[in-house]
């Protein structure tokens, strides 16, 4: 049987790319592909001799590098499940990533550190471990809309059938040289640019953070670039953008969060090209896209990837007609095989003939062109990241002082939405200093930019607090 180990596949393509560049970072190469192969051998054989085995976890939090990059390669190779954490988790969050995970090894502050493992990984022969087509590659959490984060399980199939589609959706061809700007620990950067890139053998551009100056600076070298919507409005402002500035680039792809119209067309002012958008998550990969040859609309995110079956229902899981909002529905060889260890919450989320419900709103077009138009799970996107209300408030209502709290996106030009929480004291001495105290242990990114204190929160006839409401009131408070 062959081995469906998604490693095969990259181990294949950098066969065939031989000594070009693989990583490239502040202009000197780093990695050539004829290396790769040893490369990530002995950082396989690190793992195994740490004691890790096929089917084992391994949690790893830790800032952007090459080593990360080769660390997760290996975990592939090894046959284990990679479980990277957004570096922003505090140590308390990081501990119930831990918890729920029981990994065979923990690389993350305080536990094992990349640097101990490079030290250990010298260049070498490993032999790769068979993966089946379901056999877990990779879980990745979910914040979670009741406030406890759940682990989506991605197999070897549902990365390997995503990115080879991908490859041939954007036209991946030879001699494209991608900017790698993303964070690695989700699916935007550590699935569809680092796949999509070694799986073409293209050089990557390396860069530990996104500076608009410094990708300006790598334009001439590169033809994709892959970004959220944060990317491209902070180089849309730019006055070094330019349309001789991008001339050797063939893709800017967008995703993550929604990108504004505004956005879109004032980079196509600057530099002439249509940014294409696409959608996407955590439980399935990529889902639609604009296409790369035809019209890349502002507003949609194109066509359903092919494979991926899409559809628009109500609540009952009802198809409605096309044109109506609804909540997307999706199928395909790219959807998860379920949430670990919680068969109660993947249930809840799957029809009876295997659609997974997005929880998104969408509208669907006559010619199958998809638009998403709001969402159904209480869910704030900032910067390219999710962040669900329920798990901050439930962390301010446990503030000595709180009465009650809701916390809301609203429109942030930066980062297309910023957290808000508006908060009704119980103690009427509580400051906004001592809220922010009190949540300290959140990750920075899901802490509110802004507490609001009010009387009372806006409540439907059934009791329920009115977040269009509070989202409506308070939404120029950025602009």
């Amino acid at each position: 049987m062959d081995n469906a180990n998604l490693w095969a596949l990259i181990e294949a393509a950098a066969a065939m790319a031989g000594d070009r560049p693989a990583f490239v970072e502040s202009g000197e190469v780093r990695l050539r592909y004829d290396q790769l192969d040893a490369a990530v051998g002995g950082w396989a054989r690190a793992l195994t001799e740490r004691g890790a085995r096929p089917g084992d976890r391994i949690v790893v939090q830790t800032e952007k590098s090459i080593d990360n990059a080769l660390l997760y390669l290996a975990s592939l190779r090894a046959g284990l499940i990679y479980v990277p954490l957004n570096t922003a988790y505090t140590a308390a969050e990081l501990g119930y990533f831990i918890g729920d995970a029981e990994p065979a090894l923990v690389v993350a502050p305080g536990h094992a550190s990349l640097a101990e493992l490079a030290a250990e990984a010298a260049p070498g022969a490993f032999a790769t471990v068979a993966r089946g087509p379901d056999d877990l590659a990779a879980i990745l959490y979910t914040s979670g809309t009741t406030g406890r984060s759940k682990g989506a399980m991605l197999s070897h199939d549902n990365l390997s059938s995503n990115a080879l589609v991908l490859k041939d959706y954007w036209r991946w061809q030879a001699g494209d040289v991608l900017i790698h700007a993303l964070p690695i620990y989700h699916v935007h950067g550590l699935f569809v640019a680092l796949h999509g890139a070694l799986l073409n053998g293209s050089t990557m551009i390396w860069h530990k953070v996104f500076d608009a100056d410094a990708v300006i600076d790598d334009l001439p070298s590169a033809t994709i670039l892959m970004g959220v919507p944060t990317f491209y409005v902070r180089l849309a402002a730019h006055p070094r953008l330019t349309r001789e500035a991008a001339a050797t680039m063939r893709l800017f792809v967008s995703g993550s969060a929604p990108l504004l119209e505004s956005t879109f067309v004032d980079f196509e002012a600057k530099t002439g090209h249509r940014i294409l958008e696409r959608y996407g998550m955590t439980e399935a990969g990529m889902i639609c896209s604009n296409p790369y040859d035809g019209d890349r609309v502002p507003g949609t995110v194109g066509f359903p990837l092919p494979g991926v079956s899409a559809r628009v229902c109500d609540e009952t899981g009802r198809e409605l007609p096309r044109g109506e909002p609804g909540v997307l529905e999706i199928k395909g060889p790219n959807l998860f095989k379920g949430y670990w260890r919680n068969p109660d919450k993947t249930a809840e989320e799957m029809r009876g003939d295997g659609h997974f419900i997005t929880g998104d709103i969408a509208t669907m077009a006559e010619d199958g062109r998809v638009a998403i138009v709001g969402r159904a799970k209480d869910l704030i996107i900032a910067g390219g990241l999710n962040i669900y209300p329920k798990e901050i408030e439930l962390a301010i209502d446990a503030v000595p002082g709180v009465g009650e709290s809701a916390v809301i996106g609203v429109p942030h030009a930066d980062l297309g939405e910023a957290v808000v929480a508006v908060v009704v004291r119980g103690d009427p001495t509580l400051d906004e200093a001592a809220v922010l105290a009190g949540i300290a242990s959140l990750a920075r990114f899901k802490q509110p930019r802004r507490i609001i204190f009010a009387e009372t929160l806006p409540r439907n006839a059934m009791g329920k607090v009115q977040k269009a409401a509070l989202r409506e009131t308070y939404r120029a408070l950025f602009t």
